[in-house]
């Protein structure tokens, strides 16, 4: 029989935070490390750093900008529709596993990526997109469901510091591949064999997330059950947005405070979607193999630090509170943003690195237990988290798209990073207008 935990339930709490374990190798691998290292090595080969898509004539930073942008569009308007039917089902599980399945199975594509099929390739990257980010508009809303609100900030930090751990393992055994193919059998000169091993990095992650989540899939429940999905309340997710968004007029601090984590949020999710292919174009690297070594050295690192940091920033937020911890850590991602814009060397690189992990994991996990903490006592979690990303997934949009905008105009994406400074001040100012009661 399968079993039915109660809320608060200590096993049920590790299978929710273990989805992070079985996720975020994605984000580490597909976003951060091998994918960008590859998509740059790809156009090293062939010698160029644009390539037509649809009739225009794109750098290849900015081509990636703006896929990811579309990609995160599409999600931002159909994650309502879904949590909507979701809600009346309740079976947010099923459109969870979807979602798993469809980035998973994309990830496993990318292995057929190349230039010569742009169109095929992006379109998997698209799909990936949309698969990750669609299962975590689920997965975020379980976390008032299954947890008391005293446990939301350790649980969540929890998450994160499985899915740093995990999605490290994971790159380190496809970092061994890279560096010494020939020991895992991969043929080719040292070049070619590196690309392959790249590739067979892709086919590790989508079999690692689809595996592992089957563990968080087995306990975590159906949701609340309804009435079944008729024509009339196809659309009720978007009606449901609209509901939300009038009780926020009448809620000053939970409508302060989402304005404030959109602005800070399309910050800090830009950097985390480009920066490697930063380090990739904009760094003085030795050669192919330094650069290839570096960057992925840089993830790890970041990586490593952000689980330290997510604990130290859970830990500081009971001893300042969530509001004052999310200014001070708006405070420091600003300087990082200033930083990086002068950086020309590996070793600026790393130090980099560093600093973005002691905040990355703790910016984001506070974000969505603040947020859960401010929330009116509902059972309609779904709809409250779901307008929660909606916001931060528009967010991205309109971060990705300026940020390509500015890569593609100037050609350099340092200039795109002045830009992240602005918002980021902005965040601080929106977060102490925050009110305490």
């Amino acid at each position: 029989m399968k079993p039915t935990l109660p809320k608060g339930h200590p096993k049920l709490l590790h299978a929710w935070a273990f989805y992070d374990w079985a996720n975020s190798v994605y984000s580490l691998t597909i976003v951060s490390a091998i994918f960008p290292i590859f998509y740059g090595a790809l156009f090293a080969i062939r010698g160029s750093s644009h390539i037509e898509f649809l009739g225009w004539e794109l750098k290849s930073t900015a081509l990636v900008s703006f896929v990811t942008a579309l990609a995160f569009l599409v999600v931002a308007i159909g994650s309502p529709l879904l949590s909507g039917i979701a809600d009346y089902m309740g079976n947010k599980k099923r459109f969870m596993q979807f979602y798993c399945t469809l980035g998973s199975l994309s990830c496993i594509g990318l292995y057929w990526f190349s230039l010569e099929n742009i169109y095929v390739g992006m379109f998997l990257y698209f799909l990936g997109v949309i698969g990750f980010w669609g299962s975590i508009v689920f997965y975020n809303s379980y976390l008032p469901d299954i947890a008391d609100p005293e446990q939301h900030d350790a649980l969540s930090a929890k998450g994160y510091i499985l899915g740093y751990l995990g999605s490290v393992l994971l790159l380190i055994f496809n970092l061994a591949m890279v560096m010494y193919p020939n020991v895992f059998g991969i043929t080719g000169n040292e070049t070619e064999a590196s690309m392959k091993a790249m590739k067979y990095s892709f086919i590790t992650v989508g079999i690692w997330w689809l595996t592992f989540s089957q563990y968080s899939f087995y306990y975590l429940p159906r949701g609340h059950k309804g009435p079944k999905v008729t024509r009339d309340i196809i659309f009720n997710g978007y009606k449901e947005l609209r509901k939300v968004w009038v009780m926020l007029k009448a809620d000053k601090r939970l409508k302060r405070y989402l304005l404030a984590f959109f602005v800070f949020s399309m910050a800090v999710q830009t950097v985390m979607l480009v920066a490697t292919y930063f380090g990739e174009q904009e760094i003085r690297w030795s050669g192919s193999g330094e650069k290839t070594t570096g960057l992925i050295v840089s993830i790890l690192l970041i990586q490593l630090v952000a689980a330290i940091g997510a604990k130290l920033t859970a830990k500081a937020s009971s001893v300042f509170g969530n509001i004052p911890t999310l200014i001070i850590v708006n405070a420091i991602w600003l300087v990082i943003c200033v930083i990086a814009y002068f950086i020309t060397l590996p070793i600026h690189f790393y130090l980099t690195a560093v600093m973005v992990g002691l905040v990355m994991g703790g910016i984001q996990a506070l974000g969505r237990s603040t947020y859960s903490k401010f929330l009116p006592v509902t059972i309609d979690t779904t709809s409250f988290f779901s307008f929660y990303d909606v916001a931060e997934k528009v967010g991205i949009v309109v971060g990705m798209l300026i940020y390509g905008f500015i890569d593609q105009i100037t050609g350099s994406m340092r200039n795109s990073v002045l830009f992240l400074v602005v918002f980021f001040a902005m965040g601080i100012v929106l977060l102490r207008r925050v009110p305490k009661k």
